[in-house]
């Protein structure tokens, strides 16, 4: 079944409403504040038109484009305002649940924006980095870093909330891996995404601690138990490849940036002052 776009559906019941001559000339240009139509005191400018028909499917766009679709989308705009001029006339604008819902959407946008700005500085903050030459990385110390650490590794953990557990849970495995599964179900609380899955990685893409206990255990051990700001780790290391210098380049071009990039970091805690709170657990 062919789809109707919802344009033309809308048009069905908006066709009675009353057609106007248009106040410009036939031949005029149109610009962004060519008014399209005006509801009372209200005017409908070009530019509030293609604002609104830029989040509409390519269908609905293109049916726009013509002299139904355009007349259809104008007429569902004045709608709009015709009812939001007479809600006003009713007071509903000043009723207890508009301002507090108005008030919870306000608030929730300005959450909005200023994650985008931190994150707007953020990314432009690292781009100045890089055009300055601070975090930038020569291809002489990817060849020096790929010299000593040419190798990628495999593990799979369990974290455990606190230490008595797991010294009991990192005992039974090492006198039998065979239970690893069954004892990571019952008492792992890695994050779900990662529960059950092996984590690979190259020296400096993931935790510090364990990636020294992994990088000097062989294949096949069980380690434990590492403690983390997650909790206390038990960690199996299924694999270890040996990587091309093509295959780690871009990695380790990562690595280094980003050692680079908190290096930045660090320093900046002697320019701004910076406290943490904590707690005692």
């Amino acid at each position: 079944m062919k789809k109707i776009p919802f344009l033309l559906l809308a048009f069905c019941l908006l066709a009675a409403c009353e057609k106007t001559p248009t106040p410009a000339a036939a031949d005029a240009p149109i610009s962004a504040d060519t008014v399209v139509a005006k509801v009372g005191p209200v005017s409908i400018t070009q530019q509030q038109l293609d604002n609104r028909l830029a989040v509409l499917s390519k269908e609905d766009q293109d049916f726009a484009k013509t002299s139904v679709g355009r007349r259809n989308f104008i007429n569902l705009l004045v709608r709009e305002q015709l009812i939001a001029l007479d809600a006003k006339d009713e007071g509903i604008d000043q009723t207890d649940v508009y301002l507090t819902a108005m008030e919870d959407k306000r608030a929730q946008l300005e959450d909005i924006y200023k994650e985008y700005s931190d994150s707007l500085l953020g990314r432009l903050w690292e781009e100045t980095l890089q055009e300055k030459g601070i975090s930038s990385v020569t291809d002489e110390e990817i060849a020096a870093y790929y010299d000593k650490y040419p190798y990628e590794m495999t593990i799979k953990q369990i974290i455990i909330p606190d230490a008595q557990t797991a010294d009991a849970v990192w005992r039974e495995l090492k006198r039998s891996k065979s239970r690893w599964k069954e004892l990571e179900r019952q008492y792992s609380k890695a994050p779900e995404q990662s529960k059950g899955k092996e984590i690979t990685f190259m020296p400096g893409e993931f935790i510090p601690e364990l990636e020294v206990i992994a990088a000097n255990s062989p294949t096949g051990s069980v380690q434990g138990f590492v403690k983390t700001a997650q909790g206390f780790h038990i960690i199996m290391k299924t694999r270890e490849k040996r990587l091309s210098l093509k295959e780690a380049a871009p990695r380790i071009r990562t690595i280094l940036e980003n050692q680079k990039i908190d290096a930045a970091l660090n320093a900046l805690q002697n320019k701004y002052k910076v406290v943490i709170y904590e707690q005692d657990e």
